[in-house]
């Protein structure tokens, strides 16, 4: 007999006073725990029942529950690589009707990230986009439509008409994708748009990053950097355009943005400039009381090492931007014209004006998106 527990978090959190956690438990909860241990220590060595649990927060559970003679086996389960979305992808599409030119191989390279559940979903939807649209077959245009739907919500119907607006998110959106551009290194920008979606975003850029980078979870303070200048991209446009005083409140989730990875460098990875060793002062997804590991005057610190970063990142950015305001302005236009530029139309845009990144823009075409709005 096999019993198999999703989400065991639910039920198996460390209890008040069991391993430093805070204080304040649930009763219920823990009346809970304590019958599922003693149920699983039994009184036999072999009870013939295999217990198995499913949690994504493993470093929350009760001590308790993981001892040995109870889940003292852990398999980690990674999001699938290249071969794995493949392969799941043929699982999904069965009993679907595809067309000849949809190829799987092309949706596990766009796909870099999705979970299985993510890669049902996304054939269900491209199925449902083409009986919408009166098709027999599920083509590639179906299939990308899915993907950004999945990723940053469905297009906006209203409020697209409106010249001025359609102009200033051209500008912000340039920003961001010229800005990728031009870093060599930097992952490669799959689309630019200036189509309003559903989530708030009044267009979007998608990037293509590294499946490697993704994979591994290593990322250089150069990348970093990088980040954060391509984060600023559309801020810094719209003020290079429309003068500070015109700058408008679309850099919100920028701004965050790069707030958070700037601190992160700071606190978390030792990227501080140098007023900082390199010191973890805090600690990632920690949500619990814990002791204070910063002093006030260490907090100050931090905070004149995010800012330091961030208007680094911010002059770097200017100046990019200020000196390649001629490949902005043709993009915008192009913008304006086809409200959507892909990834190959800004490669041979940028080449134009800049013929070192050939080999850059030369490779395949981007895989899966990440957006910056």
């Amino acid at each position: 007999c096999i019993v198999f527990i999703d989400e065991i978090d639910a039920v198996g959190r460390q209890r008040a006073g069991s391993g430093g956690g805070a204080g304040g438990g649930n009763d219920e909860r823990e009346q809970t725990l304590n019958q599922i241990l003693t149920e699983m220590d039994g009184f036999e060595g072999n009870s013939g029942v295999i217990v198995l649990a499913a949690t994504n927060r493993a470093d929350v559970l009760d001590a308790a529950l993981l001892r040995p003679g109870r889940f003292d086996r852990r398999v980690p389960v990674d999001l699938a690589d290249y071969d794995g979305r493949l392969q799941i992808l043929k699982v999904h599409v069965r009993g679907k009707p595809l067309a000849d030119d949809l190829d799987l191989r092309m949706v596990a390279k766009r796909t870099t990230g999705f979970s299985g559940a993510s890669l049902a979903n996304l054939m269900n939807e491209a199925a449902i986009v083409a009986a919408r649209n009166d098709k027999t077959v599920i083509g590639y245009e179906e299939v990308d439509y899915a993907i950004d739907r999945l990723q940053v919500g469905m297009v906006k119907e209203t409020g697209t008409s409106f010249p001025d607006r359609q102009r200033l998110v051209a500008y912000h959106e340039a920003g961001h994708a010229v800005m990728g551009a031009l870093i060599p290194d930097y992952d490669q920008v799959a689309k630019v748009t200036i189509l309003p979606r559903t989530n708030g975003a009044g267009g979007f850029t998608l990037f293509a990053p590294s499946e490697e980078r993704m994979s591994s979870g290593l990322y250089s303070k150069s990348y970093l950097e990088s980040q954060l200048a391509v984060a600023l991209g559309g801020r810094v446009v719209e003020e290079i355009v429309y003068g500070e005083e015109e700058i408008t409140t679309g850099a919100s989730g920028d701004l965050q943005q790069v707030t958070s990875i700037a601190r992160r460098m700071v606190t978390q990875w030792g990227f501080s400039k140098d007023k900082l060793a390199p010191v973890a002062w805090e600690v990632d997804g920690s949500n619990w009381a814990g002791p204070k590991a910063a002093s006030a005057a260490v907090e100050e610190q931090i905070d004149e090492e995010v800012k330091e970063l961030v208007a680094d990142a911010y002059q770097v950015c200017m100046k990019a931007m200020t000196d390649n305001r001629d490949l902005i302005e043709e993009l915008v236009e192009l913008l304006i014209e086809k409200e959507t530029v892909d990834y190959r139309e800004l490669a041979d845009m940028v080449v134009k004006y800049h013929p070192e990144l050939a080999d850059k823009m030369d490779k395949d075409a981007p895989t899966m998106t990440t957006a910056a709005a």
